[in-house]
């Protein structure tokens, strides 16, 4: 019950600010969901007695997610200044670790939030269809996981997922994105809609198996605590995560 209810609060909420929030919303709203997601990855980071990333962490992320331009560049600027932070470290064993989830979780998490600003400035339309696909699907797998699911998927990583519901995933996505592009995006031709929905299905499915590796090396069940019935934030948005920079890939290649 409590995870239809958080689901039921944070639907229209979503909805509201991807299409009809003004932009400077729109951006308040990413920064803060970016931070708390990076928040609950550095939580897992010192749970595999990693040291947490820092301020660092967050500053360069905001960076990533809102300047326009050179991204590559960035990246590689954060790169280094990650390994030249870790130098300050009092065991210089956990140096090359501390650098690593430092640069994967700016990468992770503000690194895939920009996709979303991307795709909302392509559509409003383009970035509710990358969030929600993964949603649909993981509302397909969760049943038909339960009723058929025989077959383990990743037992070690996650137990109770299976190939059946993970077919029915991808099915579930495919259907929506079927109905959902001649609708709202109807230059999209119905079979490059298919196979965005597909890569886009199978991206989140391993995100979400990521993030359950995360959690399972930390030995915790949840990211975190602020959303009842789904965990945290990192648990709630882990697929899209994943798959954000796969549909922005996919619809600017529609775009071209």
């Amino acid at each position: 019950m409590k995870r239809i209810l958080t689901a039921l609060i944070l639907i229209p909420i979503f909805g509201y600010a991807i299409l009809w929030a003004p932009q400077w919303l729109f951006l308040i709203l990413l920064v803060l969901v970016a931070g708390l997601c990076f928040y609950e990855f550095a939580n897992l980071v010192e749970l595999h007695n990693i040291p947490r990333p820092g301020v660092f962490g967050y500053a360069a992320g905001l960076v990533l997610l809102l300047i326009p331009r050179d991204q590559a560049v960035l990246l590689v600027l954060i790169a280094l200044l990650a390994l030249a932070l870790s130098i300050a470290l009092r065991d210089l064993t956990e140096c090359l670790p501390y650098a690593a989830c430092l640069v994967i979780g700016i990468v992770y998490i503000f690194g895939s939030w920009r996709f979303a600003a991307d795709l909302h400035a392509m559509s409003p339309y383009w970035l509710f269809f990358a969030l929600s696909l993964n949603w649909i699907g993981d509302i397909a797998a969760f049943y038909v996981g339960r009723m058929i699911g025989r077959h383990k998927l990743a037992p070690r990583v996650s137990p109770a997922k299976s190939w059946e519901g993970a077919i029915a995933s991808i099915l579930a996505s495919a259907g929506y994105a079927a109905i959902y592009f001649p609708r709202l995006l109807p230059s999209v031709s119905i079979e490059f809609a298919l196979g965005i929905a597909v890569v886009g299905n199978v991206a989140g499915q391993f995100g979400d198996l990521c993030e359950s590796a995360l959690k399972r090396g930390a030995g915790v069940k949840d990211s975190g605590t602020l959303l009842p019935g789904h965990g945290g934030w990192l648990d709630r948005v882990d697929s899209s995560l994943f798959s954000l920079p796969v549909v922005y890939y996919c619809a600017t290649r529609v775009l071209r």
